[in-house]
């Protein structure tokens, strides 16, 4: 009555069809399973989930003109989570601390937090950035105004030296993602 592949262990086939019936968990599924194997076992399992939480996207945008042209948000939330899109130093079509990578990476760190506080979060909630760098040389300088934002909540991190980005005068790009814990 089951597949062959769970004659000798019943209770995976069990597991695997639970599994499947909680992708499925908006209805109501009463599941009957009768196996034979050595013995007859009846099972019945009542799964009423219509408390499945309805999880809302909700798009957090800067105002930069670049978001409507790419077709991207500066962060996006959904449910717990909020994921922010790379992010570098830049205000009102201008590049703040052209040649210095220490003052890019602060003002991208508060750029990320202003996001996040919009999506009702905060550097606290932040568990991974990835900083793309044009020159890692000064891995040191941008660290350190990481380290000043990031020394006690020490979020998973990866810097990486890239080719460039999209103005020779950027430095750093950052992204970052958080997840808010009730």
């Amino acid at each position: 009555m089951f597949p062959d592949d769970y004659d000798q262990n019943p209770s995976s086939y069990i597991y695997d069809l639970l599994r499947s019936a909680g992708k499925h968990s908006h209805y109501l599924l009463l599941i009957k399973l009768l196996f034979f194997s050595k013995y007859l076992i009846k099972l019945d399992f009542f799964v009423l989930s219509k408390q499945k939480h309805k999880m809302k996207k909700k798009l957090i945008s800067s105002g930069a003109k670049w978001e409507d042209i790419v077709g991207y948000s500066r962060a996006v939330k959904i449910g717990n989570q909020i994921e922010v899109a790379g992010t570098t130093a830049i205000e009102n079509d201008e590049i703040v601390g052209p040649g210095d990578a220490y003052l890019q990476t602060k003002f991208i760190i508060q750029k990320i937090e202003k996001a996040l506080t919009e999506a009702g979060a905060g550097l606290k909630d932040v568990i991974r950035t990835r900083i793309y760098v044009t020159d890692i040389s000064q891995w040191e300088e941008i660290g350190k105004a990481h380290g000043e934002f990031f020394r006690n909540i020490k979020p998973a991190s990866t810097m990486v030296e890239v080719k460039g980005l999209v103005s020779p005068d950027m430095l750093v790009e950052i992204e970052a993602t958080a997840i808010i814990v009730e």
